[in-house]
């Protein structure tokens, strides 16, 4: 009925976030390692704000989803209510039953799958870094 608003909710807290982090952070983190050869590698971290705006982007575009779902199959319509179980009490209710409990199960899916995605990068940016840093105790 009206479990996407849980997802657009918490969208719309980390899409400030992510600007409030994106004003913070001035330039990404980089870690420069000098080779023997005289060259040098760059490897630069992916800032947290570019982080947040994927769990955006997963929020947004599933919550988008959801809304034409619901359009869809009549639960959302133009007219004011614009959800059609807040007309009726008992509808209502259940609508918020369903948001408590199914909305904010989706919620945290997507933060979990998210926080996932973060444990993976951070994995990719440690091995990159360590390969530098082998390559530079080869050559010197």
């Amino acid at each position: 009925m009206a479990c996407f608003l849980v997802s657009a909710a918490e969208a719309a807290i980390v899409t400030v976030a992510a600007k409030v982090m994106e004003k913070k952070e001035k330039e990404p983190a980089k870690v420069e390692f000098h080779l023997s050869d005289g060259t040098t590698e760059t490897a630069t971290k992916i800032p947290f704000s570019r982080k947040l705006k994927w769990l955006r982007n997963l929020l947004w575009g599933g919550s988008v989803l959801l809304a034409f779902e619901h359009v869809w199959h009549g639960e959302v319509v133009p007219w004011f209510p614009f959800l059609t179980a807040a007309g009726d009490p008992a509808d209502f209710a259940e609508m918020l039953h369903e948001m408590a409990t199914v909305g904010v199960t989706m919620a945290l899916l997507v933060t979990a799958v998210w926080v996932c995605m973060l444990v993976v990068s951070a994995l990719i940016e440690k091995r990159a870094q360590k390969a530098i840093h082998t390559e530079v105790s080869a050559e010197g």
